[in-house]
């Protein structure tokens, strides 16, 4: 299939997506939850270094129902040695109805002046099962960092933005729910150690805040 069949056929899928979606509209469930706010201090061997500002332009493109962007700093009395904190952002959305969906950090990074230099899909394990994730290595003049971000939905974890969209109108037509987040960690470029520690420490606790 050539590129502009793709496109098509990508367009006619999110087309889809938005007609069962409004027509379950009356239907759609909403799960209880814990505000984000909410969401420990302490995560694993990782402590807060408290709550990041997000401008008042950047919420309103966000356009989510809950979020929290916090700064964790690990535990020097642990075993693990990290090299630097951890930056955390998580955006929920209770209904993806009509054009309130998640922005991709591919679509989000270059205008904020960082600009992706390389991407790859990750697996990390935790007890509470495994995270499919995107890892990027983001670069904005001699600064490089390491996000890995992933969109989680009904228990489960999917690092494509693609597949995000198929299970959305999957869901909605199975659950009649269309509740999701996306889930970011940032951590200095050397330090992907540290990403994967502090999400085995953040997996098992996140059912509470994006339901199953």
């Amino acid at each position: 299939m050539t590129l502009t069949g793709r496109l098509f056929a990508l367009c006619g899928v999110l087309l889809t997506g938005v007609i069962v979606i409004n027509a379950s509209v009356s239907a759609e469930r909403l799960p209880p939850r814990e505000p984000l706010s909410a969401l420990s201090t302490r995560i694993g061997g990782w402590q807060s270094a408290g709550d990041i500002a997000v401008d008042g332009d950047s919420l309103r493109v966000l356009n989510a129902d809950d979020y929290v962007s916090r700064a964790y700093e690990h535990n020097p009395s642990t075993s693990f040695g990290a090299a630097g904190g951890v930056d955390l952002f998580i955006a929920y959305y209770g209904s993806q109805r009509q054009g309130e969906t998640m922005h991709s950090p591919l679509n989000c990074l270059p205008a904020t002046g960082w600009q992706p230099m390389s991407a790859r899909a990750i697996r990390v394990d935790s007890d509470a099962g495994p995270i499919d994730a995107t890892q990027l290595v983001i670069q904005k003049g001699l600064d490089r960092q390491l996000v890995t971000y992933w969109y989680q939905s009904h228990g489960r974890t999917i690092a494509s933005e693609y597949a995000s969209k198929a299970w959305l109108v999957l869901d909605s037509i199975r659950l009649h729910r269309s509740d999701a987040a996306i889930v970011r960690v940032v951590t200095t470029a050397d330090d992907e150690g540290a990403a994967a520690d502090f999400i085995r420490g953040l997996r098992p606790v996140l059912h509470r805040y994006i339901p199953d």
